[in-house]
């Protein structure tokens, strides 16, 4: 979604004030200046006829009655522009709230680790059993580049989004923590997975240049990289943040 420089907004609103100040005083001057040069003709001289004197004086009236509404446009003008200033700015916050609430909803709504550890252990069981290949990807958010996101949801929901294009119909992702993503390649060696990984890569490269965010992406293979289920969720369980036991004491009274 394309952005709007709030700094560049007040910079025309200031400009466009001072631009009708300017109009306004110049007008003003001139007006002055002429209705200065008509008074004399109007209401000093002799008038030798009756209706003449009161035409030119309806005319004198009306010539400053209309430099006025045209002052009154100026600033009206003004105004206008100014709450036409604050509707946008409005509504710019309300749809980065709704796209900050759409990103939250679209994590909150991805498979988590439970889906996860589940379709990982079946589909090495069955990689096992029928004695073929299975890969998985592991997609984590670069600490350096996620310290200067500043849009973390929008960022982490386009990077979802972005993967899950390029995925085959056959693949599954997962969102195992906040800056961690899981993808799980049936059937897959080690030098597809590689490829996939790649063309992951490839995808995510908007995202870098929309947000500055960068993903490390590591594969790894059954049975080239690891020998048993235990080992990929060692992996997975390595990568993922360190959660805070909390012990409860129970007081054990003396005897």
């Amino acid at each position: 979604m394309p952005t709007i420089d709030r700094q560049e907004l007040d910079r025309l609103e200031r400009r466009n004030l001072q631009l009708t100040i300017l109009s306004a005083v110049f007008v003003l001057i001139l007006a002055g200046g002429l209705a200065a040069f008509m008074y004399p003709l109007v209401f000093v001289h002799a008038h030798p006829d009756e209706n003449s004197k009161w035409t030119m004086r309806v005319a004198f009236f009306g010539f400053c009655g209309l430099t006025l509404l045209f002052v009154g446009y100026l600033f009206d003008r003004q105004r206008t522009f100014t709450k036409l200033k604050q509707h946008l700015l409005t509504e710019l916050e309300r749809n980065v709230t709704l796209q900050i609430q759409a990103s939250a909803d679209l994590l909150n709504s991805m498979p988590d680790q439970n889906h996860f550890w589940d379709r990982l252990s079946m589909e090495f069981r069955r990689a096992l059993t029928m004695e073929k290949n299975m890969s998985l990807v592991l997609a984590k958010a670069n600490p350096a580049s996620r310290a200067a996101v500043k849009d973390e949801k929008g960022a982490f929901s386009d990077a979802a989004k972005a993967m899950a294009k390029r995925l085959r119909p056959t693949d599954s992702i997962y969102h195992l923590a906040d800056d961690l993503f899981g993808i799980v390649l049936p059937e897959t060696d080690t030098l597809n997975a590689k490829r996939i990984a790649l063309r992951l890569q490839e995808g995510l490269q908007d995202v870098r240049a929309k947000y500055g965010l960068t993903f490390d992406l590591s594969a790894y293979n059954y049975p080239d990289h690891v020998k048993s289920s235990h080992e990929l969720e060692d992996i997975v369980k390595s990568l993922l943040p360190e959660e805070k036991e909390w012990q409860v004491s129970a007081e054990v009274p003396v005897s």
